[in-house]
């Protein structure tokens, strides 16, 4: 490494629920720096989520997070002349990022109409368990355990 570190940003909470993990996933949702746009369409999918399953809307979106965030990912890593993929643990600060940008994703490609609803269905799906942002963490912990052999790879 030839560079510092650069250094952590502060990250203040949210408005209404007074949550940093909030203000992360509304920075991750942002387009061209509309922050209140995403805090309403975050809220309004929070009060429908809150609607669908009958619980607090806070609670379905920490546990959808903590459903989506993958334990294992694989990375490529060249020996002798040969890609390998390497499966290595995922830092706490990274699953929590990547379980964010699966849920943005996936909730972007649902057939709902509005993002509001598209976030709300996926955050219910993804707490009980199903959808797309889920599936994808399956696969990637899939992908490790076929990659075990390659694990003496490590970095």
């Amino acid at each position: 490494m030839r560079k510092s570190k650069p250094k952590k940003r502060i990250i203040l909470p949210d408005p209404k629920f007074n949550d940093v993990q909030v203000t992360r996933f509304v920075n991750n949702m942002m387009f061209d720096g509309k922050k209140s746009i995403a805090y309403s369409i975050f809220y309004d999918a929070v009060e429908l989520a809150e609607k669908k399953a009958g619980e607090n809307g806070l609670e379905i979106f920490k546990r959808a997070l903590a459903n989506i965030s993958p334990a294992v990912e694989v990375k490529s890593r060249r020996v002798g002349g040969a890609n390998f993929q390497v499966p290595t643990e995922v830092r706490p600060e990274r699953k929590i990022a990547l379980g964010m940008k699966w849920l943005i994703n996936y909730s972007r490609k649902r057939g709902e109409k509005t993002m509001k609803e598209k976030l709300a269905g996926e955050m219910v799906a993804a707490a009980k368990g199903e959808g797309a942002a889920v599936k994808k963490k399956e696969d990637t912990h899939k992908m490790a355990e076929a990659n075990k052999a390659f694990s003496h790879f490590r970095f």
